[in-house]
């Protein structure tokens, strides 16, 4: 399943998330601009090795912020920055930017902090917006379980259908939560940083009460 757009207007310009999809972009524009070998030097050196930051937080801390902003190929990059796109202008319009801007940290901070603690021992750089991203979707599953998402299913054709955010997301965090368990204990890698996605979920959760102010009209949907 792929999100082509929201039914969820916005009260306010997204001025946060587009800045966010901004560095985004100029990140990942860098990247593209390096070498080969330039770039494997960039990734060791800005994104999150569970296994070096357990073992030296104090000097690898700063890897849990930078990770957040980079990203592994185009389509990664296209498909986080347009996640971001349809849910993420909601979720600021309901907390204000700055405040915004703290939550999606914080949720990306949490991904990066339960990936370490599953794969204590992993080598393998962990990059991304997805985990900040989750913490968006668990905040938008809170504030707008009822917002349609237009959604494209790719079966044996393609089908396009209108579905609640509720279960729209909550395919995708149980998808995420399957996969995350039988990856535990497995010899074989994904790419995917399963765990990361749980973790800003949950914490998008846990902190959309704290960080969401109340609404003061009802929700408009197309």
């Amino acid at each position: 399943m792929f999100p082509l757009r929201d039914s969820n207007r916005t009260r306010n310009f997204p001025v946060m998330n587009w800045l966010l999809i901004l560095a985004n972009a100029l990140v990942f524009f860098y990247e593209v601009g390096l070498s080969e070998s330039q770039l494997r030097e960039f990734i060791f050196e800005f994104a999150l090795v569970p296994a070096r930051l357990g073992s030296d937080p104090e000097t690898f801390a700063f890897t849990v912020l930078s990770s957040m902003f980079m990203h592994a190929g185009w389509f990664h990059f296209l498909s986080n920055v347009w996640i971001l796109h349809i849910f993420g202008d909601n979720v600021e319009d309901r907390m204000g930017p700055i405040r915004y801007l703290i939550f999606y940290l914080l949720g990306g901070a949490a991904a990066a902090l339960l990936e370490t603690y599953i794969s204590p021992g992993s080598e393998i750089p962990v990059l991304g917006a997805s985990g900040a991203i989750a913490g968006v979707l668990g905040a938008y599953i809170l504030l707008f379980p009822g917002a349609r998402v237009r959604t494209a299913i790719f079966l044996i054709f393609i089908s396009v259908v209108d579905l609640p955010a509720i279960i729209f997301i909550g395919f995708w965090f149980i998808s995420q939560l399957f996969s995350g368990l039988a990856a535990i204990g497995s010899t074989a890698t994904s790419g995917v940083a399963w765990w990361a996605h749980i973790g800003g979920f949950v914490m998008g959760l846990v902190l959309c009460g704290l960080f969401a102010r109340r609404s003061r009209a009802p929700v408009e949907y197309l």
